[in-house]
């Protein structure tokens, strides 16, 4: 592997399973619409609950500003976030996403997941 996480060597029996989707995933913030999608990632993470990352290609990058925020994560990589800009407002680093995970979580490049204190994400959505 060329950029292996070393939370693993750390922790070998922490878990994080990415497994593909058909699930219909909306997300609004407020009464705005800023994603659907019905190619979702299901993240599943020891201890953590369930994550619904969707590809960046199915949010309204209208309405987003890209943050100065930046977090770590040994088992996926850094991440960097997003503000959604709506007329109500701004939710400020209410998206993030892994831009260069590492190996391990490599599917996470070019997905979203979204902060479920922050907007609503309705899984199973429908028209």
């Amino acid at each position: 592997m060329a950029n292996p996480a070393p939370g693993f060597d750390q922790h070998p029996n922490y878990s994080v399973v990415i497994e593909p989707s058909s699930t219909r995933v909306q997300v609004h913030a407020g009464e705005v619409l800023v994603a659907d999608s019905t190619n979702p990632l299901k993240l599943s993470e020891s201890n953590l609950p369930q994550v619904w990352y969707l590809p960046l290609a199915d949010v309204d990058q209208s309405l987003l500003e890209r943050s100065d925020t930046s977090t770590y994560c040994p088992f996926k990589g850094r991440a960097s976030y997003w503000s959604i800009r709506t007329h109500a407002g701004v939710t400020e680093d209410a998206i993030w996403t892994y831009e260069e995970p590492f190996d391990e979580c490599a599917p996470l490049a070019g997905y979203v997941a979204f902060y479920p204190n922050k907007v609503r994400i309705h899984p199973d959505a429908q028209d």
